[in-house]
């Protein structure tokens, strides 16, 4: 559980810088959101897995590509779960 505490401080961290070194506004927020967006594109999939038939499991590891790579990187776990 602190593993996971620290990855996704330090990817907040990391998208927060990212969006700062890029001249953004609010670049907590803008990170937050990216990352948020991400968990609850992961959900939205899990909760309609009946419906699409693509089931993708919420572990740590799909937690975390969701949170770093955002909705971008749901759309590559449901590549690679058709795979």
């Amino acid at each position: 559980m602190l593993f996971l505490f620290i990855c996704c401080v330090s990817v907040f961290l990391v998208f927060s810088f990212i969006h700062y070194a890029a001249k953004k506004k609010k670049p907590f927020k803008r990170a937050f959101i990216s990352m948020l967006l991400g968990v609850v594109v992961l959900c939205a999939v899990d909760l309609l897995a009946g419906m699409t038939g693509v089931y993708i499991p919420v572990t740590k590891l799909t937690l975390l590509t969701s949170m770093a790579g955002g909705i971008p990187g749901v759309a590559v776990l449901v590549l690679l779960s058709a795979f």
